[in-house]
């Protein structure tokens, strides 16, 4: 009996991860020093705009945004519809088609404060390039390693730190409060994916004009096989008033039929 008992133990570790991991020799590499990695990963965010334009003057695509407008009970009131698509030429034209959908029971969705705040975006991919200011504003841990379409990506978490920190203006105020984690491209060290979201509530004009009470902001990118990366999806939900009017506002946006033209 006692035989049998060891050779159902040996048999079950043998087929454990940790046993199997063992007998392959898998061995995960330690991470790299975050100083390491955050110095690699703002020399390549220099270089972020020259890659932005590089791929648009070669690569047509075709980008969908889809906005949605709901009220606090989660009716849609309002959708628009845009579609735009890239095709670089000799004379690098650019061809644009917008559809554009309206309920007909919507309110109004001109009530927007400051462009950017309750009726749009918060903030985008290029205010979490990694730059000597930003990192004086956040706390930031690397949380370790994903794989990610086939490579290995570094996680980095970021948080507020405490304390006063600069706010020149209203998009500040949001990005002082913005947590989140981003990825970071393990061999290139640009930025693959993020997901973040504010920490605490944010008045406008002292709370009078509007407030954004949540915001979550995810992104992912792709590279080329020409070594540039593009920005494949976009998602943020926002929750807010304008004034007296509250707003549920979703943001979807997708780049497909990505091409490189000879």
């Amino acid at each position: 009996m006692l035989k049998i008992r060891q050779f159902v133990i040996l048999t079950v570790w043998s087929l454990s991860p940790v046993s199997l991991a063992a007998q392959n020799n898998v061995v995960s590499p330690p991470l790299p020093p975050l100083d390491s990695v955050i110095q690699r990963a703002v020399t390549e965010a220099n270089h972020e705009a020259d890659q932005d334009r590089s791929f648009k003057q070669h690569y047509s695509y075709t980008r969908t945004r889809v906005t949605e407008y709901r009220n606090t009970d989660g009716n849609l009131k309002d959708r628009e519809q845009k579609t735009d698509s890239n095709q670089p030429d000799a004379a690098r034209a650019t061809t644009r088609q917008s559809v554009q959908h309206h309920d007909s029971t919507a309110q109004s969705t001109g009530a927007t404060i400051q462009g950017d705040t309750v009726h749009g975006k918060v903030f985008s991919r290029n205010d979490f390039l990694l730059n000597p200011d930003l990192l004086n504003r956040f706390q930031i841990t690397l949380a370790g390693r994903e794989t990610i379409n086939g490579r290995p990506a570094l996680m980095v978490d970021f948080a507020p730190k405490s304390g006063n920190l600069p706010e020149s203006s209203i998009k500040d105020r949001f990005i002082n409060r913005a947590a989140g984690r981003i990825w970071v491209d393990e061999t290139d060290y640009a930025m693959v994916k993020a997901d973040l979201h504010l920490t605490q509530k944010v008045n406008v004009l002292g709370g009078l004009v509007g407030a954004v009470w949540k915001f979550n902001y995810s992104f992912e990118r792709e590279r080329t096989d020409d070594g540039l990366w593009f920005v494949r999806n976009v998602n943020w939900h926002l929750e807010g008033r304008a004034v007296v009017l509250h707003r549920v506002v979703d943001y979807h946006e997708q780049l497909t039929d990505v091409r490189k033209t000879k």
